[in-house]
């Protein structure tokens, strides 16, 4: 697994023009400008080739890493993602 370094600016390819730009949504996912390749704990990889790609914070999507819309029953339950405390 690799590690992320202390310091995001010694690693060239985070800040050059392949950098991509992430907003996350507040109870919903992460949004990133793609394409995106995104390689998981376990190895495996997803590749996606569309125009904005919705990344799964809730972790209760069936299609994980990516975004299902499965955090849309949290908010209707009165419940938030962990990561918007």
């Amino acid at each position: 697994m690799a590690t992320v370094p202390r310091d995001p600016e010694s690693v060239p390819e985070w800040n050059g023009p392949e950098a991509h730009v992430i907003r996350r949504v507040p109870g919903g996912p992460a949004l990133v400008r793609g394409p995106v390749r995104m390689t998981g704990d376990d190895g495996r990889v997803v590749v996606s080739d569309r125009v904005v790609v919705a990344v799964c914070r809730c972790r209760l999507s069936s299609i994980h890493p990516l975004c299902d819309t499965s955090h849309r029953a949290l908010r209707k339950r009165g419940h938030e993602s962990q990561d918007d405390s």
